[in-house]
């Protein structure tokens, strides 16, 4: 009879870090640390710019601030971050499975709060996405279909969880912030790639000419030098010229350089995240199972019909096997008092 080998040292002293707040499983709390803590990082780290006239003027990508200094496009930046960082700051909970055995209430209500804050940093994401980040086609796409996948996501989850079907709310939650935690990779895929772009190719952005007036504010000598088409009469294409995307020189540059590489960024992490969350789920299904189970059982209490696919399963809609509970499951409801304990 084959024995299964006795913890090393290291996995002994992490089972004492992650069991406590509910965690049985090494790999889900790695991911949730890395995912979870790893947005909460990202949002502490820009609490600062909730100044939107003071720290995030001087510390937005040179130019973004031309556009974002005034209508619209000011109150979609201060809607967006003024509730995206809270969100951030929120989801940390929402995934530690102690929080939700022990404290079921604040985890739907924090659960509301997070997906209200979602929906209006999406609306504040579409108010500057016109001109984010140079406002490229791939840019604007990329920011509308995140917008639609985290809406859906999100809508998703919560009619699920209305219906009681509590394995396709924990699939449509990972989900909907799996989608939404991009951002923090788009960051470094950006960076990496204005760095490469720079290196390996002459590649260039454009900019109106009172976009780069803008850049340069008081150094007009240099603006001069460097783009003497501005102050040409007819020198430009309807007040615009070409910037090179080069990350460590003068401010339009560097504008330039992250704004080319902005949208190619944002899809690729977009793909990355996408992918991975499918991989998980797919990794996860005993989790998955268990959960549907306890669905099977607190449908049937409630009296829905179609109880274990009472909400929006796939073999409700597709070619999927119509679900059947474990003969030992139809006799009663024992057991579900356990449901916010899972592994995830």
């Amino acid at each position: 009879m084959a024995t299964s080998k006795p913890p090393n040292g290291f996995v002994r002293g992490m089972r004492k870090v992650y069991n406590p707040i509910g965690f049985k499983k090494g790999y889900n709390f790695t991911l949730w640390f890395i995912f979870a803590v790893g947005l909460f990082g990202f949002c502490l780290a820009r609490v600062q710019y909730l100044s939107i006239g003071g720290n995030f003027k001087e510390g937005s990508s040179p130019g973004e601030w031309f556009y974002l200094r005034k209508g619209h496009e000011r109150i979609g930046i201060t809607l967006h971050l003024a509730t995206i960082i809270p969100a951030g700051f929120l989801l940390v909970f929402q995934f530690i499975p102690a929080i939700r055995y022990k404290f079921l209430i604040f985890h739907r209500i924090n659960g509301y709060v997070l997906v209200v804050l979602l929906l209006l940093s999406n609306a504040g994401a579409l108010m500057i996405t016109r001109h984010s980040f140079g406002g490229e086609l791939e840019t604007q796409a990329w920011t509308g279909l995140l917008a639609i996948m985290t809406t859906g996501g999100a809508i998703m989850a919560y009619i699920n969880i209305k219906r009681l079907q509590i394995d396709q709310h924990r699939a449509w939650m990972i989900r909907t912030w799996m989608y939404a935690g991009c951002i923090v990779t788009l960051r470094i895929i950006m960076i990496i790639s204005a760095l490469i772009v720079s290196k390996s190719s002459k590649s260039y952005q454009v900019w109106p000419c009172e976009k780069l007036a803008f850049a340069f504010d008081d150094d007009e000598a240099t603006f001069r030098d460097r783009y003497p088409a501005c102050f040409i009469p007819n020198g430009t294409t309807d007040g615009n010229v070409a910037v090179r995307a080069n990350f460590g020189e003068v401010g339009p540059e560097i504008g330039a350089s992250l704004g080319f590489s902005f949208g190619t960024a944002g899809w690729l992490a977009l793909f990355l995240h996408g992918v991975g969350v499918e991989i998980y789920l797919a990794l996860t299904p005993r989790e998955s199972n268990r959960l549907r189970t306890v669905s099977y059982q607190r449908q049937l209490e409630a009296g829905y019909s179609h109880p274990g696919s009472s909400g929006l399963p796939a073999d409700r809609f597709g070619d999927a096997e119509p679900w059947q509970p474990a003969r030992d499951e139809k006799v009663g409801i024992s057991g579900v008092e356990h449901v916010p304990s899972e592994n995830s």
